[in-house]
């Protein structure tokens, strides 16, 4: 595992918080990291300045507007994270450093692995460090194995939202339909191309396309950090570029139920870190 104040300031990356060790419980599970990522991002979309969650307060989703992340990367503590905002992690109850995987080295090539019985592409070229999400979940852990009951493996960049221009189209059951059918007369009143709700990819580069950066403290090196997620393939709605997935939030949902959407659908399991 990466030295833990880089993976500190990784967080805050995500967050736009000033995520900081303890030696207590942590403040935040992953849960609540992607959480607040795909919110921040889906509110933004919405014309949103701000985001209230549960036992941090209201988040400031500025950092997201202001920033050039490619241009000019900047330490975390000085640039993105929000000063009245502190969150406090204990790597012991975070990461799960036995399930770390570094695949920095690795090309697979052609070789094609399975997911819930969709291509996994993995993360070539990246670190993973593993967060502790085993026993969390209601149902056991069947969502984050190998087998066809397996959900499939999506990456959360910043800045996907509907922007890319995507149209939805049919889901995979006709469960969908109906959120398909909503979405697609809101496209044609409205005149958007847009799906209203959050955005992922089953494609890592996809992602490191919409990735944050970072420079580090610790060594100085800049790096970029995404987060790898499981998505539950009864919410995920396919769209019209195939690397693009959609978790649908109806029109008119309140921010409860929003971030209930959000848990039910998307679930972290590893952080990924990339030197530039």
């Amino acid at each position: 595992m990466p030295d833990t104040q880089l993976c500190l300031e990784a967080l805050s990356a995500l967050s736009g918080c000033k995520v900081e060790l303890t030696s207590g419980t942590s403040q935040l599970s992953p849960q609540d990291f992607v959480n607040i990522v795909a919110l921040k991002e889906f509110l933004k979309q919405e014309g949103f300045k701000e985001l209230d969650y549960p036992s941090l307060g209201t988040l400031s989703l500025q950092d997201l507007d202001d920033q050039d992340m490619y241009s000019s990367p900047l330490a975390l503590t000085e640039a993105t994270a929000n000063p009245q905002t502190t969150v406090k992690i204990n790597p012991q109850d975070f990461f799960d450093p036995q399930y770390d995987y570094d695949f920095t080295k690795i090309k697979d090539g052609d070789t094609k692995f399975l997911r819930g019985n969709e291509q996994y592409r993995r993360p070539c070229g990246w670190n993973r460090l593993a967060l502790r999400v085993t026993q969390k979940y209601d149902g056991g852990d069947g969502w984050l194995g190998t087998g066809k009951d397996a959900w499939p493996v999506s990456y959360q960049g910043y800045n996907m939202d509907g922007s890319l221009g995507i149209i939805l189209t049919r889901g995979d059951s006709s469960e969908d339909e109906p959120k398909f059918l909503d979405a697609a007369a809101a496209s044609l009143t409205t005149g958007e191309t847009r799906g209203r709700g959050v955005y992922s990819t089953p494609d890592i580069k996809m992602a490191q396309k919409y990735c944050r950066k970072f420079k580090s403290k610790v060594d100085g090196k800049t790096y970029e950090v995404v987060l790898q997620n499981r998505i539950n393939p009864e919410r995920r709605m396919r769209c019209q570029r195939e690397d693009v997935w959609l978790v649908y939030i109806p029109e008119g949902y309140s921010d409860v139920q929003t971030r209930a959407v959000v848990q039910e659908s998307i679930r972290p399991y590893g952080l990924l870190l990339k030197q530039v």
